[in-house]
């Protein structure tokens, strides 16, 4: 353990001190209001917050939940529990009242601080009667001690309190994609690891801007965002709402932006759906225009100041890093879990592979083991599951190798290839096993085709489940037949067979009805999909679908 690390609260009070004056936060409030903190400022709120956690009983290693979107109050109560004493538990701010209930219980956690949300009364009864709840601004309407009025009246902690290396700093619960989501301790050593590493590989600073919207509760925007932040001073902008999303982009112009391969998608189609992608690329072809227009393409996106695109989560298709590439946007990819902080590869500008996840971090010790599972160890890695010692046991070898439940190779450079996960690997019932993962990632090639799962288990042939793009919903929608998508889709199925071995030969494609979102329980809060979920809701229906001789069906 190197103790030698600064701490994220020891950099927090470092800001404090020598920035004060600097902008922290930009927080839309609605209606066009958008208020700034400093660190002064900050410091202030965060200060007040921890003394009446304090006064509240929180006491040295209590749990403490909060659920909310993005705003700058997650990340200052997320401090104010670390100067209590106490270990932060964030939720995720679309769960259901059973997952909430689940995760209270189970972390033990009798206080809770409530944000923004979109459907607070559908959450509220999965709350303990016995948690202290506080309500941030923009919160919904409740009877709870709200955060402006106690930080009004309270007093601000005075002293600057450490925590030690190896204290206990936060349990981030998984966001399941099947089952009880499981709770995966992080100290404070394992955060200050991952986040002064990773803000020294991309040379990140103070004058760099990023814009927080995926979830503060998943680790990649914990990561990227909020520990970043927290050592090398960037300032944050928060995005008010999904329907204000591109303008609340281009008023961050960020320097620095991560988002998750369906996000570039939709980027994307937005664009296609101002201008055609046939006519885009004649204006490409001609040399008097083409920078011009890549140039207001990027000013449109908001993206004309990043130097450093990042997507991770899930795989992202070679031909949108090839489109975005083809403007002058490099999307880097990188690959980390919950259960090392996020931090393990990325990949270097200008040393980008399509396909590959980029090479080890500093620190990041990877091999190959049984199966060809990815298994990684840093000092990133969890301490383990919160009272689950069995799964503990099962996720980490002997020597300390964090099983990654997802199968590689590496090249000779370094570079990881992640090609498939291992619960996903499948028998048909010709015996034959298939691995979904590469056959997914070249259905997603075609810019028709948003989310693809393959499934084939006890079956002669596997199948892909389709949800279409929103170019091609918008196409039909505006009254355009769907003939030249589903011949489009049929030159698709017949491009992608003929790349496979006999084994994997898609039976046929079928397009399911509407998006598949965290609103209807297909994906999880991080956009991966839920393979059980899809595969119960169709079940039924596969054998009658086995029966037609046709190779693209709609729902």
């Amino acid at each position: 353990m190197n103790t030698g690390i600064p701490l994220p609260l020891e950099r927090f009070y470092h800001w404090e001190r020598n920035e004060p004056d600097r902008m922290c936060y930009s927080q839309p409030y609605g209606d066009g209001k958008i208020v700034e903190f400093t660190w002064r400022e900050t410091g202030r709120q965060v200060r007040a917050m921890a003394t009446y956690l304090v006064a509240l009983g929180v006491k040295p290693g209590d749990n403490v939940a909060l659920i909310s979107k993005n705003c700058a109050h997650w990340i200052m109560a997320d401090l104010a529990i670390w100067m209590a004493g106490g270990v932060s538990v964030p939720l995720y701010p679309t769960l259901t009242a059973e997952s909430v209930q689940q995760i209270m219980e189970h972390s033990e956690s009798k206080y809770l601080f409530v944000g923004k949300l979109d459907d607070w009364p559908a959450m509220r009864s999965g709350v303990p009667a016995d948690v202290k709840c506080i309500s941030f601004p923009l919160s919904p309407e409740s009877n709870f001690p709200s955060w402006d009025d106690i930080v009004k009246t309270t007093i601000p902690m005075e002293e600057t309190p450490t925590r030690s290396h190896a204290e206990l700093a936060t349990i981030i619960y998984t966001s399941g994609t099947t089952g009880m989501p499981k709770g995966v301790m992080h100290t404070f050593n394992s955060i200050a690891s991952g986040a002064s590493q990773a803000a020294n590989i991309y040379e990140s600073s103070s004058d760099d801007r990023v814009l927080s919207y995926l979830p503060l509760s998943h680790v990649a925007e914990r990561m990227v965002v909020e520990m970043i932040h927290l050592y090398q001073g960037q300032q944050i902008y928060f995005a008010e709402s999904l329907d204000t999303f591109a303008e609340d982009l281009r008023r961050a112009r960020p320097t620095i932006f991560f988002a998750v391969p369906r996000i570039w998608a939709k980027f994307q189609a937005g664009v296609f759906s101002n201008m055609p992608e046939k006519k885009l690329n004649l204006l490409f072809k001609i040399p008097f225009l083409s920078g011009s227009v890549k140039r207001k393409l990027k000013e449109a996106l908001g993206l004309d100041k990043a130097r450093l695109c990042f997507s991770g989560a899930a795989p992202i298709s070679p031909g949108l890093m090839g489109w975005y590439k083809s403007i002058g946007i490099e999307i880097l990819e990188v690959y980390g879990m919950t259960e090392n902080m996020g931090y393990s590869h990325s990949s270097q500008q200008g040393k980008g592979r399509p396909g590959y996840v980029g090479q080890a971090n500093p620190s990041v010790e990877v091999k190959i083991g049984d199966n060809g599972e990815v298994l990684v160890r840093s000092p990133t890695t969890m301490v383990g599951y919160y009272k689950e010692p069995a799964k503990t046991s099962e996720a980490l070898t002997e020597e300390g190798f964090l099983r990654t439940g997802d199968v590689g190779t590496i090249d000779p450079d370094g570079s990881l290839k992640i090609t498939g996960r291992i619960k996903e690997i499948f028998k048909t019932s010709k015996g034959k096993y298939v691995a979904p993962f590469p056959i997914e990632s070249k259905l997603l090639a075609s810019e028709y085709v948003e989310q693809c799962c393959v499934m084939g288990n006890a079956m002669t042939q596997p199948i892909a489940l389709l949800a279409l793009s929103e170019s091609a919903l918008k196409a039909i929608h505006g009254g355009e037949s769907r003939d030249g998508i589903q011949q489009d889709l049929r030159a698709l199925f017949d491009a992608v067979n003929a790349q496979l071995n006999p084994h994997e030969k898609l039976k046929l494609l079928v397009v399911t009805k509407g998006e598949w979102s965290i609103e209807n329980g297909i994906m999880t809060p991080t956009l991966k999909i839920k393979r059980n979920v899809l595969e119960s809701r169709y079940q039924d229906r596969i054998e009658a679908w086995y029966d037609t001789d046709e190779k693209i069906l709609w729902e």
